[in-house]
């Protein structure tokens, strides 16, 4: 029997999704469509009259902007962004976690001071946009020459970027920025590391540290080494002492209550908030019951759904916090003339999602329905396990580079258009939430979550697939954004205050 190609996702809503082509005239729910309903978009299943709340997932996402007919496309042309939230529903419980699952471990690095790696990576750390290129050059040099002789060391990885100067010593900017480098710089992943600036610039050396000679962390300045051929020849003497104590590194089994997650999503359609995110909440249900941590972000793709968050957080604390977060955000883009919900791209409106609080709803399900246990600021260091909550803005790689910062040591990223990303050092697993983007661009994602959209998969079963991902590319299964060489120029801080 041929399955319905729709689906209604709350006994609430008014809308229904289409899952795959629907023609002008088909029966969704009773109804008879008016117009052609592209998979991802949403039908009226009822009369929706005008300023009336559209409702999807049991929450609103907007009020109509014109009569709506049992049967319409509902869409931009007939919805709009308006600040409603409805109540939230009693919370259901989390994931269930057997005691199996608890007990489950990882082949990771043990470091020295007790933390768990899921890479073995040395880092050569810019600390300004004038050495990027010496250090370009330094991690081609030493992949090329002294890499070959240690099996155990994953590669030399540039982290680069355009800041560092022309801006002010204090405030946030640099207090952003100076964080963001800083959990670089003691990240897990990386087993050595090796800082390089120019010499003159705002964001200094010093502010960094150093240790000893023949320790993992080093950092030196071109102009001191006398410039930029210099430069490499000096870090490669400087590396091959590194790599010989990293390269010794062996994976060991440990827990899976030490892996940190932090969860993206990107190219989002309509499809995500139905596949791919609700089964990456049951793993990370799963890994917080474990004992692990999964880090949501993307406080501008929280928007409209963060009283829902706010009805999980641990105490009054935590939900204060998360409060004060989105009143920044609202003061912000108001500062700039923006709305929240200019968040929705263009790609975004193609697959089907019309107002932020539509993609919110949709986003928010990556952290499953574990409690909300600490919310923190961009690139803060993470000490907390269970669901925790870092601000971050929307825009991926940036949202991305605060979570490793502030210590995730895996990324999953789900995708509904396609988008590509790697964030080394810590691998990304991409999750497509349409099996037509897994099918179009195979080499590209790790796990099609469209089955469940077909009946072939539950949320779940998923969920747990990709649970399984997670261990086993934490115990050194390769990505397929490692696969091809993601991760190098996916380094993107935040810029917050002036260029001078």
């Amino acid at each position: 029997m041929d399955r319905q190609p729709w689906i209604i996702l709350s006994a609430g809503d008014n809308v229904a999704v289409a899952t795959a082509p629907i023609a002008e005239g088909a029966i969704v729910a009773g109804v008879t469509t008016r117009q052609k309903i592209d998979p991802g978009h949403k039908v009226a299943i009822s009369d929706i009259p005008i300023g009336t709340a559209v409702v999807k997932y049991g929450q609103a996402i907007g009020r109509t902007t014109a009569d709506v007919k049992a049967g319409d496309h509902v869409h931009s042309h007939n919805l709009h962004f308006e600040n409603d939230r409805l109540a939230a529903t009693a919370n259901s419980a989390p994931e269930e976690a057997s005691a199996e699952d608890r007990a489950r471990t990882f082949m990771g690095y043990r470091r020295a001071d007790g933390r768990a790696a899921t890479r073995n990576y040395i880092g050569i750390i810019a600390s300004v946009n004038c050495s990027t290129t010496v250090c370009r050059a330094i991690a081609d040099e030493a992949n090329r020459t002294i890499l070959p002789h240690y099996d155990g060391i994953d590669g030399f990885v540039p982290i680069v970027h355009d800041q560092g100067c022309g801006m002010s010593s204090t405030g946030d900017g640099m207090n952003v920025l100076h964080r963001t480098l800083a959990g670089y710089t003691r990240h897990v992943n990386f087993g050595g590391v090796l800082m390089i600036g120019l010499g003159c610039e705002v964001n200094q050396l010093t502010l960094y540290g150093q240790s000893g000679a023949g320790a993992s962390k080093r950092h030196f300045n071109i102009q001191d080494a006398g410039g930029s051929r210099r430069a490499v020849e000096r870090a490669m003497g400087v590396l091959r002492e590194i790599a010989a104590d990293v390269g010794r590194e062996k994976r060991v089994p440990m827990s899976i209550g030490e892996i940190i997650i932090g969860l993206q999503c990107g190219g989002s359609d309509g499809f995500s908030g139905i596949t791919a995110n609700p089964a990456l909440g049951v793993a990370a249900d799963l890994l917080a019951a474990a004992g692990g941590t999964a880090i949501l972000s993307e406080t501008s793709e929280i928007y409209g759904a963060e009283h829902l968050l706010r009805s999980r957080a641990v105490s009054d604390d935590v939900a204060k916090k998360l409060d004060e977060k989105i009143a920044w955000w609202e003061d912000y883009v108001a500062l700039h003339g923006a709305s929240l919900d200019n968040n929705p791209s263009p790609g975004n409106k193609r697959g089907g999602l019309t107002t932020i609080l539509e993609k919110s709803l949709g986003a928010v399900a990556k952290g499953g329905r574990s409690p909300l246990t600490a919310v923190y600021g961009y690139a803060e260091r993470v000490t907390a396990p269970g669901l925790v909550f870092m601000d971050t803005p929307g825009y991926d790689p940036v949202s991305a580079t605060g979570q490793v910062a502030g210590g995730a040591n895996m990324i999953a990223f789900t995708t509904g258009r396609g988008s590509c990303f790697g964030c080394r050092p810590a691998p990304s697993l991409k999750l497509a939430s349409n099996s037509a983007l897994y099918t179009s661009m195979e080499e590209d994602m790790d796990i099609d979550c469209g089955s469940i959209v077909t009946g072939d998969a539950t949320i779940s079963g998923k969920g747990r697939e990709i649970f399984e991902l997670i261990v086993d590319t934490a115990s050194g299964k390769k990505t397929k954004s490692e696969i091809f060489g993601y991760g190098d120029n996916e380094f993107v801080p935040w810029h917050l205050g002036a260029t001078l």
